[in-house]
């Protein structure tokens, strides 16, 4: 794996890339930390060169002070970082977004459709889209109000019970059995999750996505939920149904749940690579 330090506006971004072939672009959820997708890189790193990023604000992706960091709109900043490193690793690519990075692989699909090849949108928390949005926006505020009061920990249990994710909602406590990687993430953790509620947690599945502008591109975009959620009816399968129901187009099953790509790692990948190649 080969680690790099990239410049662009207002952000110095660490990548990691590793493997040959064909451009994947992994896009790492509300985490912000791609340590999580290593097992799924390094599988696809067997025919795919796999480009993988810390979004910026997170740990090891420091801003600038002021607008030029912009943190004001982060998802746009988000989508543009994503095209600034497809085009750095000589795109087109497919792009492959989990939880809020399927909000900017989207949206990355409606802006730079030039830089996509395929857009594999897994599980993206666009509750606007439902038909009981105001009550989601609700909840969302009464799990904030945790965070403001309790701090991160508590807030996150009560956003996991919120959405019904099940397993735990933060990444295993340091041991010798736990690869240095992981133990890295951890300690990175309470910070990146603060981040998160305080510039992704509200702004992202509120997103307002031009569905018209998305609609001219379907043909390369799958949306994907885990099966697991699909089967308990979680709240992070929905909005992916709604949207495929609104663009006229399927939804593909993929292993695991919210964090199936963690949970299931090898037939994640078998599942993902079924799903992005071409038929004859």
């Amino acid at each position: 794996m080969e680690q790099e330090n990239v410049a662009v506006g207002g952000a110095r971004l660490h990548t990691e890339s590793r493997g040959s072939g064909p451009l994947v672009l992994l896009v790492v959820g509300g985490n912000g930390d791609p340590t999580v997708f290593d097992p799924l890189a390094d599988l696809l790193a067997a025919r795919w060169t796999v480009v993988t990023w810390v979004r910026r604000g997170f740990v090891r992706s420091p801003v600038d002070d002021g607008p030029a960091g912009r943190l004001d709109d982060k998802l746009a900043a988000d989508v543009d970082d994503a095209a600034a490193l497809i085009e750095r690793h000589g795109g087109p690519a497919t792009v492959v977004g989990t939880s809020s990075g399927a909000v900017v692989a989207l949206e990355l699909l409606v802006r730079r459709p030039d830089l996509v090849a395929r857009a594999v949108a897994h599980e993206p928390p666009l509750t606007e889209l439902l038909d009981d949005a105001g009550a989601w926006r609700q909840r969302f505020a009464e799990v904030h109000a945790v965070y403001r009061t309790e701090g991160v920990v508590p807030a996150m249990a009560a956003f996991a019970a919120a959405v019904g994710l099940r397993g735990p909602t933060a990444p295993p406590e340091t041991s010798r059995e736990v690869p240095p990687a992981l133990a890295a993430m951890r300690e990175r953790w309470p910070a990146n999750a603060a981040f998160w509620f305080d510039h992704e947690y509200g702004p992202y599945p509120r997103h307002d996505l031009d569905l018209d502008a998305l609609a001219r591109h379907v043909d390369r975009l799958v949306l994907a939920v885990g099966a697991t959620s699909r089967a308990e009816d979680q709240l992070p399968s929905r909005p992916a149904a709604v949207l495929a129901a609104r663009l006229g187009i399927g939804v593909t099953t993929v292993p695991g749940g919210h964090l199936g790509y963690v949970e299931e790692p090898a037939a994640f990948a078998a599942a993902l690579e079924d799903a992005v190649t071409p038929r004859s």
